[in-house]
């Protein structure tokens, strides 16, 4: 059984190869985003839009005003970067948004048109702005690297034959738009996890780190936060660790990239 589907997503990747390949910025790995980005955005409303409907908006007016500040603060940063480096094709089209979700999960996601929302659960675990932009900044790189591209490129050829998300939403909605939840990292909406990728979660904890080094924040508190995450997995494992790689690598592959994370903060 797995060599047919093996051979289904090499044929499919060989096929849309050549027109889909892309180079995520900073990093300059190439990738495969099969999904027009005007799709992607389309999806990302739509899904945003329900989960917004289906849940319960937080009146935290400290919570709902920091992730809003931090949010504001870190996309004005990026889209600076992107576009001094001519970039900014990378976020063009891009609808910001920030909101807060009342839920003691452990959890937080950026959609790939720049939708954001945290959970309650998480914010206390952040502490301050500065938890705040560790998270967030890791969730917006997700969305710039176009992690949900790839995830949900992947998922439809694997489990729907390779067909266009346009003609996947006609004849298979539903299905289509669980998997679109599960490849923004939307689990927790419909009780299934989709694991980022180690080369994806290694990659926006790079870009995360210096993109809230670009907005202001101090990226040496971003082990400083993974160690409270470790900390609370002991006793409740939360959401957001379970599709995460283990907290103790990734402190110390982000005390690795600390010195070039550094040079964005001083010279912001």
């Amino acid at each position: 059984m797995k060599k047919p589907i093996l051979l289904l997503f090499l044929v499919w990747g060989a096929i849309i190869i050549t027109e889909s390949c892309s180079t995520v910025p900073l990093t300059g790995r190439k990738q495969l985003t099969a999904i027009p980005s005007s799709q992607m955005f389309a999806l990302s409303e739509q899904s945003y839009a329900t989960v917004l409907e289906e849940s319960k908006l937080s009146t935290d007016d400290y919570y709902v005003t920091m992730v809003k500040e931090v949010g504001v603060r870190l996309s004005r940063a990026v889209e600076s970067y992107l576009k001094q480096n001519d970039l900014e094709s990378a976020v063009e089209g891009y609808d910001w948004q920030y909101n807060v979700i009342v839920s003691d999960v452990l959890n937080a996601w950026c959609m790939p048109g720049g939708q954001i929302a945290f959970y309650e659960g998480i914010l206390p675990v952040c502490e301050d702005e500065n938890g705040v932009a560790v998270v967030m900044g890791h969730e917006i790189a997700h969305a710039v690297a176009q992690h949900g591209n790839e995830r949900l490129s992947q998922e439809l050829a694997i489990q729907m034959g390779g067909i266009a998300l346009s003609e996947a939403l006609k004849t298979q909605k539903e299905t289509t738009l669980q998997l679109a939840m599960l490849a923004f990292g939307v689990g927790s909406q419909v009780g299934v996890q989709l694991p980022f990728s180690r080369t994806h979660e290694s990659e926006a904890d790079e870009l995360g780190l210096y993109f809230m080094a670009m907005a202001g924040y101090d990226p040496r508190v971003a082990p400083e936060f993974w160690e409270r995450m470790e900390k609370m997995s002991t006793n409740r494992p939360p959401e957001f660790l379970s599709t995460h790689p283990d907290p103790t690598n990734r402190i110390e592959n982000l005390n690795r990239l600390m010195p070039k994370a550094m040079e964005y903060y001083t010279t912001r």
